[in-house]
């Protein structure tokens, strides 16, 4: 793997060398219901406090195992609102519960032998999972080789730091760009992960040459579409505008009508 990324792309070849050896770790032990039903209770939340509903979660509908989804979808929202679950990750778990109930999400056994689009296709069906949830999944449960999050943060920083650009490139664009890496996208993404810490540690090699013609969105372009979003929101808020002052003439009109 490492000898064929090198091959294709010197910048990702001085990156390995820095970052050293590939050492993503696969969780293979969670059902596709529960790690979704766990993705779904850290959503927006930092480590401990999520862990701390999920340990609450688990109790209460599981009695110290992991929940069923029938166990779910029995559980008064009432009940599992008092654990510290928002009414929005409620809807999502029991809507993923339906869907692992009637085959939507498939079980583990299931779930290996599909191919990864048709993957994302039936786990995004869920409420409140997305296409990077489900690569996530891909990734870290399934192991899969060749999956490239290319709306990560970490990994469109990533590679802005590690080829020298000065903007983030476009999903598109490094989706494109990342077809060089092909069938081992995953690697890509974890040494675009690890060029982040790299930067900040001050061991990121300078990159050896810089991809011609990558769309990218620069802070100043960033800046400035926030500042046009800001103006269509005041437009919008506005209707169609302050009316116009009536005419001198109009005025007096009305007014004589009125004393009439």
């Amino acid at each position: 793997m490492k000898r064929y990324l090198a091959k294709r792309d010197p910048v990702m070849a001085d990156l390995m060398r820095a970052a050293g050896p590939y050492r993503l770790r696969v969780e293979s032990t969670h059902s596709p219901f529960e790690a979704l039903a766990r993705a779904i209770t850290h959503q927006q939340l930092n480590g401990v406090a999520a862990n701390r509903i999920l340990a609450r979660f688990i109790a209460l509908c599981g009695d110290g195992a992991f929940p069923a989804p029938a166990a779910v979808i029995a559980c008064p929202d009432t009940e599992l609102r008092a654990v510290g679950l928002s009414f929005a990750k409620i809807a999502s778990l029991k809507d993923l519960a339906t869907k692992a109930e009637c085959g939507i999400v498939p079980d583990g056994r299931t779930l290996e032998v599909l191919d990864n689009e048709v993957i994302v296709e039936r786990l995004t069906q869920v409420r409140g999972i997305g296409r990077w949830t489900v690569e996530m999944l891909l990734m870290f449960r399934l192991g899969r080789p060749d999956v490239l999050p290319v709306d990560d943060f970490g990994v469109r920083n990533g590679f802005r730091l590690a080829y020298g650009l000065r903007g983030l490139p476009t999903p598109r664009a490094l989706a494109q760009f990342g077809e060089r890496w092909a069938p081992h996208r995953t690697a890509a993404a974890w040494y675009l992960w690890r060029a982040v810490d790299l930067a900040r540690e001050g061991r990121l090699p300078p990159p050896i040459e810089r991809p011609r013609g990558l769309r990218v969105v620069k802070p100043k372009q960033k800046s400035l579409r926030k500042a046009a979003a800001g103006r269509a929101r005041k437009r919008s808020a506005a209707g169609a505008g302050p009316r116009r002052a009536p005419s001198t003439r109009a005025a007096r009109s009305r007014r004589g009508r009125s004393k009439r």
